[in-house]
């Protein structure tokens, strides 16, 4: 997967990953009193202990180890989770766009020494417990995670992850596989045309489909363009078909060796575990090397440059005289002096986030855009970093204007700086984001800190945040003008600064494929009848050894022994605030966080307010409320919770595919000593939200609607999921009104209105219906120490939610009601009443088959095709669910990904009974030959169980619905 040209998440991004809840205990962990034995100097399997540190505001104890022989870098960070993850990174800086570090993160993985069998790394999806497995290539490292909670499974794949990085075969069939090739459109037949294909190629034609990433890549590469950061580490389409077998075996030759290397260990297993295995099965083998892999220290501009580039058209524009981008970009100091570091990232949110900061004042509410432009606030994926701010959606003739603003917004905060409450809620956030917890805590470290550390910068100084945060209030105490002295240094006096400007071009799809066929042209030219022979011959070998059976039976799997018998119970207890709202208490290790939620059904709205139900979720919070004004409104927010959100919510039901609940799903989460604050903020939300900005409402809508055009390119496959199960259900049809393409094009029109208050003034209809205490539910995660204060708090604040003053109107729609599961079950044990929920069926729905295809300006496509099969509690629901698994692992990935050249493809079962089957960009000719029905044997006849009668039986009945997005007329189209 390539990360490269994206904007590394700021460090509030990152700790919004938290603390896993598998962290049962703070301080006095076994973990980290573990941890802190070991003793600097100590030498343990090979490893040299360098450092032991007590992290104490993320609860672990981080180890610093070297490798005596290698000189490989180690870190270990013990906690009380069980989530334990591993991580490898090595330094990779290619020097042209073929993109060879991406090619060798895909291919290291098809195969090994230990495990020659073709594609170990799927394989394993199936003989493993894994909470999470991948690889990503950035624009200077490449890295390869996996976490896991079972100590067998951890040394397991450890093992697969070890000698696939450093013992690959890197067989010139799987760099044709999964970088690229010439074959035959039909590769049985000689005399069809020759064509590029190949894993890589097809991800980074899908990746360039996108404006916001094209951009970003150019601000990249025009920023920093004297050495890796010139290139694209993931490959241009046009520059990966000069890639050569022999160059990636010289990269890995090169790259992924002990001494280029990173290791990093997280969770609770023990460390020695870890060394030992690492040592013997790969570090051992090697000797010490001087890897030649350093990035340069990019050489100072003495004057700002300019630079124009296109992009293709945005199909879904409300205006399309206004599709311009322009930003400004800044070069800023080396990452590895960490409190810089800091600094400048807290200066980037003071400056870009929310309503209250300057360019958002300036640039959003100008009214001159959409949104910020890509990449937008501090970048520090760089050895050096970068800050850009900007704008898209912008008139050509606008461009300067928008230049203007930024120069004279900068010499705003000079004059002016900050609000000590702005600079407060941001410490405040930096506080309950490294409390807040989650259960990916440790990938969420081993990606924050590899830009940092891959430059030998020092991760454990980078984890100290508490430290940091007091070196920073001391400095303000000090120079009260400290963050304006940052501004004029890096922003106001820094010749270092780039504008780049993005217009689209109406012919530039079309120019990209008239370079790809001129590029296929030349390649093709070159053959000799020999070489064409070779090609026809290779095409052959490399379809029979994709069908060909594989002998998995080196690789490593668990037995059932070797997993837990049993799962730990969660209690929760139900009570009723005000005598009939239902609560529901899940005491909790929460770290110091009380973590709120509410449902309110919406069985009473009337459907023509559907479609806009979204846009109230996202605005409710964002307009003010009460006396609060959304400038306040923020401020408080930020200063009193970890965020505050409502999203709609369709919950299926559990026995009946026609059934559904919908709803809006409020959650927020707060430090324990803010939780009257917080509940306050609630109360005034649900009592008198305010709709009365129709400025910031038009502002809001046109940020909502850019941010949803954007994303089409990058998640197609979901549209296309999406839109294939919305004639097959009642609540698939809800869900392509609250989040498919009808969704997108809605708030596309929206963006476009001359009047807007035509819809703002829907949206106190919808409060009618949602924001009262009848068919309220809600949910209270604490310690047991906060539950009292928590118990008290909820009871107020559901005593001041008023009651419902929509009344119901009996449509086609009928409404059941329908207690909510209650007792033991599985994991979890429910005790108190029993809650009542309001169900929506239609008894006039019927099923049907529909096929759909959207016409947009890609050179990929995505598709989604569902059938309708069990419920959840359906006897059948548990085989479909592993069918999925399993025509994905030994059909779908065969013959979609490896065969067809598809980025990616798979079978998934839903909730709510829809079995879908889902490709990820494909290209145009593989759709044309390859996509068949599985059910029906289609390319081959997989060797599958059975199929269960829900899934065979619906197939064959035809309730299925396709959908296609892409460029063409193909497979599903009306």
């Amino acid at each position: 997967m390539w990360r490269g040209g994206l904007r590394t998440r700021s460090l509030l991004e990152r700790l919004r990953g938290g603390a896993s809840l598998g962290a049962r205990r703070r301080r006095g962990t076994a973990a980290c009193e573990r941890a802190l034995q070991h003793e600097v100097g100590e030498r343990i399997h090979g490893f040299t202990v360098s450092q032991v540190t007590d992290i104490p505001e993320l609860s672990l104890t981080a180890v610093k180890l070297s490798h005596d022989s290698t000189g490989a870098k180690y870190l270990h960070l013990a906690r009380e989770d069980t989530n334990n993850l591993f991580s490898v990174q090595f330094r990779t800086t290619p020097l042209d766009s073929t993109g060879v570090p991406h090619v060798l993160e895909h291919t290291v993985l098809c195969g090994s020494q230990k495990y020659p069998c073709r594609d170990p790394f799927f394989k394993m999806l199936n003989r493993s417990l894994s909470t999470f497995m991948n690889a990503f290539t950035a624009s200077d490292y490449t890295l390869y995670p996996f976490s896991t909670q079972n100590p067998k499974d951890f040394q397991n794949l450890l093992s697969v992850y070890l000698d696939a990085t450093f013992f690959p075969c890197l067989r010139e069939l799987d760099f044709w596989q999964e970088g690229w090739r010439l074959e035959h459109e039909n590769p049985r037949d000689p005399q069809t045309p020759l064509t590029f294909k190949g894993v890589v190629f097809n991800e980074m034609k899908g990746a360039f489909t996108d404006n916001e990433r094209i951009f970003s890549q150019h601000l990249q590469n025009r920023l920093l363009p004297d050495h890796t950061y010139s290139v694209i580490s993931g490959g241009h389409p046009l520059c990966i078909p000069d890639l050569t077998w022999e160059q990636l075996k010289q990269f890995h030759a090169t790259h992924y060796h002990p001494s280029n290397a990173r290791f990093f260990t997280y969770g609770n297993f023990p460390l020695e575990q870890h060394l030992r295995q690492i040592h013997e099965e790969a570090l051992s083998k090697f000797e010490k090397i001087k890897p030649n892999t350093s990035v340069p220290t990019q050489k100072p501009w003495d004057k700002p440059r300019e630079f124009q580039i296109t992009c293709g058209p945005d199909a879904l524009a409300a205006d399309s005289s206004k599709q311009t981008t322009v930003g400004v970009g800044f070069l800023l100091p080396d990452i590895t002096d960490t409190f810089e570091a800091f600094t400048l990232s807290l200066l980037s949110s003071l400056l870009i986030s929310g309503p209250n900061s300057p360019f958002y004042k300036a640039l959003i509410e100008s009214g001159l855009g959409t949104d910020f432009s890509p990449d937008v606030g501090y970048n520090g994926s760089t050895r050096e970093a970068y800050f850009s701010v900007g704008l898209q959606g912008v008139a050509e003739q606008d461009v300067q204007a928008v230049r203007d603003i930024i120069d004279r917004t900068i010499e705003e905060v000079l004059q002016k700086g900050f609000e000590d409450d702005q600079i407060e809620a941001l410490l405040h956030k930096i506080e309950i984001q490294m409390k807040h917890q989650s259960v990916s805590f440790g990938l969420t470290l081993t990606s924050y800190i590899a830009p940092c550390w891959n430059h030998d910068g020092d991760p454990v100084e980078l984890l100290k945040l508490g430290s940091q945060v007091a070196r920073f209030r001391q400095c303000l105490r000090e120079n009260p003008e400290f963050l304006q002295e940052k501004v004029k240094q890096y922003f106001k006096n820094n010749p270092h600064k780039l504008t780049l400007s993005m217009k689209p071009d109406d012919k530039y799809f079309e120019k990209q494929a008239q370079k790809e066929t001129e590029k296929l042209k030349q390649k093709i030219d070159c053959l000799s009848p020999k070489d064409k022979k070779q090609i026809y011959e290779k095409g052959l070998e490399l379809q029979t050894q994709q069908s060909k059976a594989q002998d998995t039976s080196c690789l490593p799997a668990l037995k059932v022994s070797d997993i837990e018998p049993t799962i730990p119970l969660t209690h929760l207890e139900v009570a009723l605030a005000a005598g009939e709202t239902p609560v529901q208490y899940c005491a909790q290790p929460t770290n110091g966080v009380v973590y709120f939620r509410a449902f309110c059904s919406l069985h009473t709205l009337p459907e023509e307010l559907r479609p806009y139900v979204p846009l109230f979720c996202s605005v409710l919070t964002k307009l003010g409320c009460g006396l609060l004004d959304y400038r306040q409104q923020a401020q408080q927010i930020e200063l009193k919770t970890g965020g505050m959100a409502a999203s709609p919510h369709v919950i299926p039901d559990g026995t009946h595919l026609d059934v559904y609940e919908q709803g809006v799903l409020f959650s927020s989460f707060c430090l324990d000593r803010n939780l009257p604050d917080m509940m306050q903020l609630w109360s005034e939300i649900f009592h008198s939200p305010c709709f009365e900005e129709e400025e910031y409402f038009r502002v809001l809508v046109t940020m909502s609607a850019q941010e949803l055009s954007n994303g089409v390119p990058d998640s197609g496959h979901l549209y296309a999921m999406v839109r294939a199960g919305r004639t097959l259900t009642p609540a698939g049809d809800l869900q392509e009104t609250f989040s498919g393409m009808d969704q997108v094009k809605l708030m596309k029109r929206m963006m476009g209105m001359s009047d807007i208050g035509q819809v703002l003034r829907k949206l106190p209809r919808i409060t009618k219906h949602v924001l009262n205490r009848d068919n309220m539910r809600c949910s209270v995660n604490a310690t047991p120490q906060q539950m009292s204060l928590a118990e008290k708090e909820v009871e107020k604040f559901v005593q001041n939610v008023g009651r419902s003053k929509a009344e119901w109107k009996p449509g086609h729609l009928s409404v059941v009601e329908k207690p909510a599961p209650s007792g033991s079950s599985g994991s979890t044990h429910i005790s108190g009443p029993r809650v009542l929920r309001k169900l929506i069926t239609d008894p006039t729905f019927k099923p049907h088959q529909t096929k759909t295809h959207f016409l947009l300006p890609f050179p990929v496509n995505h598709v989604g095709e569902c059938v309708r099969t069990a419920p959840y509690t359906d006897p059948d629901h548990a085989s479909l669910k592993v069918l999925a698994r399993l025509m994905t692992a030994k059909f779908l990935h065969t013959e979609i990904r490896e065969k067809g050249g598809a980025y990616g493809a798979g079978a998934r079962l839903g909730h709510d009974g829809m079995f879908t089957f889902y490709s990820y960009r494909p290209v145009p000719e593989f759709l044309r030959t390859r996509v068949r029905n599985p059910l029906e044997g289609g390319v081959c006849r997989p060797r599958l169980p059975q199929v269960p009668r829900g899934l065979k039986d619906f197939a064959q009945s035809g309730e299925g619905s396709p959908a296609v997005l892409a460029d063409w007329p193909a497979y599903g189209c009306l």
